[in-house]
């Protein structure tokens, strides 16, 4: 789903399935826990408005699923910052600086 059509559903969204939208559409993987990390990290750093969420890996997916994988592993590093679970308001402002984010 792209950013526009998740916006379209609800404006609040958790960051994990931000960043699966913003690789899907660049046609990228988004499975890599340390991509994942910098792209927090640059939103962070750009001040990027973020409410801490609390993703269970069992809300993010089947149990065999590539997000619990995600999820899973973002638990075992949460005292990072940018292993945590955000709410993000898709406000145009934001899905600019969310576009704007460059992959390694």
């Amino acid at each position: 789903m792209s950013l526009e059509e998740m916006r379209s559903k609800v404006i609040f969204h958790n960051s994990v399935d931000v960043w699966i939208s913003l690789c899907a559409e660049r046609s990228t993987g988004w499975e890599d826990p340390a991509e994942y990390k910098k792209f927090i990290a640059y939103l962070l750093e750009n001040n990027l408005n973020l409410k801490a969420f609390n993703l269970c890996a069992h809300e993010a997916g089947a149990e065999d699923d590539a997000k619990t994988r995600l999820a899973d592993s973002l638990a075992e590093t949460k005292d990072d910052p940018n292993s945590r679970v955000y709410t993000i308001k898709l406000a145009d402002s934001a899905l600019e600086m969310i576009r704007k984010y460059v992959t390694s």
